[in-house]
């Protein structure tokens, strides 16, 4: 039970460290456009995208799945620039666009979990046995995603229902801020692809 404390509290830090803030960006553009009172679109989003990176983090650590992090580190930039995009220009969301923001976000979750392999298996090593510690590490992630998504629709919230602030100028204002910065950050990282 100590290696599972350990490694939760690893994955929860991990998704809340300010120097890898891309998860961050990601899950804010995934969830911020919402409001408390759509708590089960977020729930399935989020789900959507727990059950992909939970599959790529497993199949990576374990070795099955095999990508250059030079690729994924660029790919997660890009996931989260067509998340904030599609914020954009879906302004009144049709039932299609919502099923197939729920299928990105599984997607993307995939990159993203490779991502996460990573760093996880730089903390394992050659390490033997490693169920107990895939799990804390997963179950901590989602613990953080949890904290990072409660915090975004209770801002949500505050700006549209108490400060008045327009839904879509929210989205907007939030989605383009994102985009802008899921480009620099992409940008960045597409030399290392070609080196």
């Amino acid at each position: 039970m100590q290696d599972f404390k350990l490694y939760f509290d690893l994955g929860w830090h991990h998704i809340l460290d300010w120097q890898g803030y891309d998860h961050i960006l990601f899950l804010l553009a995934l969830c911020g456009i919402y409001t408390i009172s759509d708590w089960k679109r977020v729930l399935i989003l989020v789900t959507a995208f727990t059950v992909g990176h939970s599959i790529t983090l497993a199949l990576s650590v374990l070795n099955v799945v095999h990508v250059n992090s030079a690729l994924i580190e660029f790919l997660i930039p890009v996931t989260i620039l067509i998340t904030a995009l599609s914020n954009i220009l879906n302004k009144k969301p049709k039932p299609k666009a919502i099923r197939l923001k729920y299928t990105l976000a599984l997607f993307f979750g995939l990159i993203h979990g490779m991502g996460f392999s990573n760093y996880l298996k730089s903390l394992l090593g050659k390490s033997s046995s490693i169920v107990v510690e895939l799990l804390g590490f997963n179950l901590g992630l989602e613990f953080g995603q949890v904290l990072i998504v409660v915090g975004v629709l209770l801002l949500s919230f505050i700006l549209i229902m108490i400060i008045k602030i327009k839904r879509w100028d929210w989205n907007f204002f939030l989605s383009s801020a994102i985009f802008g910065i899921s480009f620099v950050m992409a940008a960045e990282r597409v030399h290392a692809i070609l080196n």
